[in-house]
Parts: structure tokens; sequence; C-alpha cells
């Protein structure tokens, strides 16, 4: 009885150490990196990847959007709006980002929550330092809704699969240097410039 005890408690043994195994291969590349920086202390990792529902956004041109059309590079998606104080703020530090990784695999995706149109959301970034980023906006508040946002600014960090892999609630530096090496990092994206 106790070789069969034995043989049991090896077998569930190699049956654990397969799923963490498995579990390892499978979890996204934001797991695998180091713990964000202070600079980014709300961005919190999902405790696994989850499929981003199909939603759409309205671009400066009048366009719709899909959110899924962005798959295949990591996109932060920002819900902002015209009244926060804390979206504003962050805008420019944003668009830094942007810049500091260029946009082969990597996108801020700003959608204003306000109920402006698109033109207006494009002056706005003009205006506060964020021309760099494209204008979307979101006027049913349909992001809202699908991401259960309670409070602004909310980013959402969205691997290549189109599967959500992290979320910050409130604003973050985006662009200390400490954050941008980390998302070279967690998103595999190689220096650009000189």
């Amino acid at each position: 009885m106790t070789m069969f005890r034995s043989l049991l408690a090896a077998a569930a043994f190699a049956a654990a150490l397969a799923l963490a195994v498995l579990y390892g291969k499978t979890t996204a590349t934001v797991h695998a990196s180091p713990a964000p920086p202070a600079a980014l202390a709300r961005l919190v990792p999902a405790k696994a990847p989850a499929p981003v529902a199909a939603v759409s956004f309205t671009a400066a041109d009048g366009a719709r959007h899909a959110l899924a059309s962005f798959k295949g590079r990591y996109v932060l998606l920002n819900l902002w709006a015209v009244w926060c104080a804390p979206c504003i703020k962050e805008l420019p530090a944003l668009a830094k980002l942007q810049a500091a990784l260029g946009d082969k695999n990597f996108l801020v995706v700003p959608v204003d929550v306000a109920r402006g149109t698109p033109a207006d959301a494009a002056e706005f970034l003009k205006a506060h330092g964020a021309a760099g980023l494209p204008a979307y906006i979101d006027s049913d508040l349909a992001l809202m809704r699908v991401f259960g946002a309670y409070g602004l600014p909310l980013s959402v960090l969205i691997d290549p699969k189109g599967r959500e892999i992290a979320r910050a609630v409130g604003p973050a530096d985006w662009d200390a240097p400490d954050a941008v090496a980390w998302f070279r990092t967690a998103t595999k994206v190689p220096l650009t410039g000189p």
C-alpha cells in the first residue's frame, strides 16, 4: 500500500510540475518581465491574459476603428476626458512614450470619453503637448463599460493577440526613463533613433 501511495504522490507532483511549466510558456510577456518600476506603480499585471471584447471608436477623420484592428502590436489604450486634470497632465508623457518606442510594435491609443467631436479631441491633444498621438473618441462610452472603468485615466496594456495583460487606474509617469526601459523589455521593442 505504501508503494501505491508513493507512486500516486510522484504522479501528482509530476502533473503539478507539468502544469506549472505549461503556464509559464503560455503567459504573456509582461508576466515574464520584471515588476513595473515606481513610475508605473499603478500598472498592475492581469492574473491571466484576457481577450478584449469587440469594441470600436471614432478617429479624427470620422472613421470607425475596431480595437481588434490593432492586433499584432502592443497597445496602450488610454481612456481620458477633457475635464479630467490627471488625464491632461499625463497626455504629454504618453506622447513621449510613443515617440520613444516608435509605432511598429507598440501604439498608444488615447480615446477621449467626453462627449466632444473627434476634431475637438485632436485640437485638445495638440494644445496639451500630445500632438504626436492619434485622436479618437468614444461618445457612447462603450469602452468605459467594456473595461469596467470607474475612474479616469484608465490605461489598459493589450498584447499582440488582443488580450489585456495589465492596467493602470489613475495617472502614471509614462515617459520616465525606467518606465520606457520597462516597456521596451515587456513589449520587446528595440531601441529607436541614434
